[in-house]
């Protein structure tokens, strides 16, 4: 699954910018209240955060939760759609809405109120957080407990290190974080970035791009590599966070509109608390996760979904013990090496933009 385009990150910059006119720091040792992201009804993104925190769970109903995915129905949000389907929103009081991406920015739809929640990655949070007029999101929970992404090629192109992609092509969409990481692991590696062939090209179909005169694509192992796998291509995988703890990064978490976080402390828990049970029964019960997955989302490869739900099993939680943690040093981290190499305006300071207060003890 590749990343969304940085063209469409900046459109929702810019919305954001109009929206927050318009909409009206539980800091901690784990971080402060401190933003990637497809179509939503007019009324969904008029009826924001505040309105839906009025619903009540007086008298038996249950309180109204939307969160809005940041790409079409994958291995990601498994966790979202398990708890759906066992029951676990329900037995914790909530009426919640899985929404499709919006056209613009997930992150922006959730800052200006459009969604309680949302899906988002910390690389793209960046710019949204270097400024001088923070989007209103806060991350609460790490989806998946490291960085999964990478560079994929066919194997048979011999790119089995990153200083081996110089002389090959490489699809970019020409984000400068982008450049920047391909550049840190090809010179950390003995390479040289100048002489990797960059070709712009938004990938949509990685199994098909890698037939053509692309040798190399940044993609997400557990769908862009284990579609590769079901089509049976021979490839090569350079993983990120094996070249530096700074490129360990969150990707994906769940946001938080900042009011609705401070407002309703207690059912943004519960949320989570459903999302954590679903991603648990994932983990223990990846064949099952994955039919309840396809259930839900029918136009889904039933055997991509069990490769990659068989794959993402062991990266859910990983090597810790509560699902959702974030580690501060390794959030605070990538953004210090974002501002020391000059790739947003302004520094992030430690500890923001992020929380593990909502998360289930």
């Amino acid at each position: 699954m590749k990343k969304k385009l940085i063209t469409v990150l900046m459109t929702g910059i810019l919305v954001v910018s109009a929206l927050t006119a318009c909409t009206n720091k539980d800091k901690n040792e784990t971080g402060s209240n401190g933003t990637a992201d497809n179509t939503v009804t007019q009324s969904q993104e008029t009826n924001g955060a505040e309105n839906t925190a009025n619903t009540s769970t007086t008298g038996g109903k249950k309180q109204k939760v939307r969160i809005v995915l940041d790409w079409t129905p994958n291995t990601n949000h498994t966790g979202l759609y398990v708890a759906q389907a066992k029951g676990y929103f329900e037995a914790n009081g909530l009426d919640v809405e899985i929404m499709q991406p919006p056209e613009g920015s997930t992150t922006a739809l959730v800052g200006a109120g459009g969604a309680e929640f949302g899906i988002s990655f910390q690389d793209t949070l960046a710019p949204a957080f270097a400024t001088k007029n923070a989007l209103p999101v806060t991350a609460v929970a790490a989806v998946i407990q490291h960085n999964t992404s990478g560079i994929l090629s066919l194997k048979k192109t011999g790119i089995d290190t990153p200083a081996k992609m110089a002389g090959h092509s490489y699809a970019t969409w020409d984000d400068p974080i982008e450049l920047a990481i391909i550049k840190k692991v090809v010179e950390d590696d003995g390479g040289k970035f100048e002489d990797i062939k960059l070709i712009p090209n938004t990938v949509s179909d990685v199994v098909t791009a890698l037939q053509t005169d692309i040798d190399s694509v940044w993609v997400y192992q557990a769908w862009d590599g284990m579609a590769a796998k079901v089509a049976g291509l021979d490839t090569n995988y350079i993983n990120f966070a094996d070249y530096g703890k700074e490129l360990d990064y969150y990707s994906p978490v769940i946001i938080g509109n900042n009011e609705f976080l401070s407002k309703n402390p207690d059912t943004a828990k519960k949320f989570l608390d459903a999302v954590r049970q679903g991603y648990e029964y994932a983990i223990a019960n990846p064949e099952d996760a994955a039919d309840l997955l396809v259930k839900a989302v029918p136009e889904l490869d039933p055997a991509l979904i069990k490769e990659s739900q068989n794959w993402l099993k062991d990266q859910y939680k990983a090597e810790v013990s509560q699902w959702g943690y974030i580690d501060p040093a390794r959030w605070d981290g990538f953004y210090a090496w974002l501002y020391d190499n000059k790739l947003i305006e302004r520094e992030i300071p430690a500890g923001t933009g992020f929380s593990n207060d909502y998360l289930s003890k």
